[in-house]
């Protein structure tokens, strides 16, 4: 079965992305990993307040999830895995990859105008022939019929 890592935030590219590959995966008889990422936390200096800073960024992540995941069952059928990880972008989506024997395919969306994204930057520059599956860039000024057609 082929399976598709979207990493998701609140840009409209990672919406392009999982539309993408939710198509993709349909048409494949595929499945779709979601991974939602939360930024390293700052070290303050009160723990109590740390605490709840990376509780709130964990909720935020988590109902960002959940969204893109209803969303992506009503509109395909497919019932994504989520997984959610805090730490530097780039090696979370490194760590993952490595875990998950199972990816056919990294998703990642780019933004429509300016700098692309880390997470493209970093994967179609660097570490492009360093990546254990193919990168899938997804143009994120694509419309949905775009997507449609294309996936």
């Amino acid at each position: 079965m082929r399976t598709y890592l979207v990493v998701v935030d609140e840009s409209a590219e990672a919406e392009t992305a999982l539309r993408f590959a939710a198509r993709r995966a349909a048409k494949t008889a595929g499945a779709i990993r979601i991974l939602a990422l939360i930024p390293p936390a700052e070290f303050v200096q009160w723990g109590g307040v740390q605490a709840t800073m990376e509780d709130e960024a964990l909720q935020r992540a988590e109902a960002l999830v959940m969204s893109a995941a209803g969303t992506l069952t009503d509109e395909s059928g497919i019932r994504p895995s989520i997984t959610v990880r805090q730490g530097d972008p780039v090696t979370v989506v490194r760590h993952t990859l490595e875990e998950m024997d199972d990816v056919a395919a990294l998703v990642l969306g780019a933004a429509a105008s300016g700098h692309p994204g880390v997470l493209v930057s970093h994967f179609a520059g660097a570490d492009a022939g360093k990546l254990p599956c193919p990168l899938m860039i997804i143009p994120g000024g694509l419309d949905a019929d775009a997507i449609d057609r294309l996936s």
